[in-house]
């Protein structure tokens, strides 16, 4: 105690210079710190950070735009009706059809009622002297006298006009089966003798005009004309599922589908 008595100046003096000398070296640090963040603060104002612009939606001008490079076209000949009014058309039985499109008259507007095959069937008659005969239906004949007929098929001395015997399949007198050849097309039938044969080669069909309340039954292919809104058609083929019209006047064709499922019945 007595040291400290003595000599207290000289140890608050020390503490004092060792805190400054502390306080000089602590400076040596946050100097260094506080300018590096200075330099940040500096460094944000100058360069801040800018957050990057949305995409600009230009859809509704682009729209725009596509819309003026489209050129605007009017229609004063099929719907416009301003200087083409609508045609009304009385049917047979008094109802007004409206002609819109032009498909509800003329040949356009014929309806397809039916379409029936015709067929070549043979049947295997009976065994001749000169070869085996042969009974022929030919539902697509011209004539109605073609359609019904009989012929004999032999490999010796052939009267057939339609058929060429190739083979008999059995004992000569009772044949199990004829190998037949279709002349026109060289097709092969096999003829037994239980079983006739039967192949569709045409059709015929039933039509309907009902703007004038017309029905055509059992049309063929270059039947007569038909007379359909003041101008002839004759039918120039029939399949299974269409029916070919051409006019009389220009040899336009037009094809009319078979919809069994739409179309009326009559």
């Amino acid at each position: 105690m007595e040291f400290l008595k003595k000599h207290y100046e000289k140890v608050l003096l020390g503490l004092v210079v060792l805190g400054m000398t502390v306080a000089v070296g602590a400076l040596l640090f946050i100097i260094p710190q506080k300018r590096e963040k200075l330099k940040e603060l500096s460094d944000a104002k100058q360069n801040p950070r800018v957050k990057p612009l949305a995409p600009l939606d230009t859809s509704v001008e682009e729209a725009a735009l596509q819309t003026a490079q489209t050129p605007v076209r009017l229609d004063y000949t099929t719907r416009h009706n301003l200087f083409n009014p609508v045609l009304w058309q009385k049917t047979a039985d008094g109802r007004l059809v409206k002609i819109a499109t032009g498909n509800e008259v003329g040949i356009n507007a014929m309806e397809i009622l039916a379409i029936k095959p015709l067929y070549l069937r043979l049947t295997y008659s009976s065994p001749s002297e000169s070869g085996y005969q042969i009974a022929v239906e030919r539902e697509a004949a011209t004539r109605d006298s073609q359609r019904h007929t009989s012929t004999i098929v032999s490999k010796e001395s052939n009267r057939s006009e339609l058929l060429d015997l190739q083979e008999v399949v059995g004992p000569p007198d009772k044949p199990t089966e004829l190998v037949l050849v279709l002349k026109d097309s060289g097709e092969i039938i096999h003829l037994g003798v239980e079983k006739p044969y039967q192949e569709a080669q045409d059709y015929m069909a039933d039509l309907r005009y009902p703007l004038e309340n017309k029905v055509w039954r059992n049309q063929r292919t270059n039947s007569q004309p038909l007379v359909v809104a003041g101008a002839q058609y004759k039918i120039v083929a029939i399949t299974e599922s269409n029916v070919v019209f051409s006019a009389q006047s220009n040899n336009k064709k037009t094809t009319k589908t078979f919809n069994p499922a739409t179309e009326p019945t009559r």
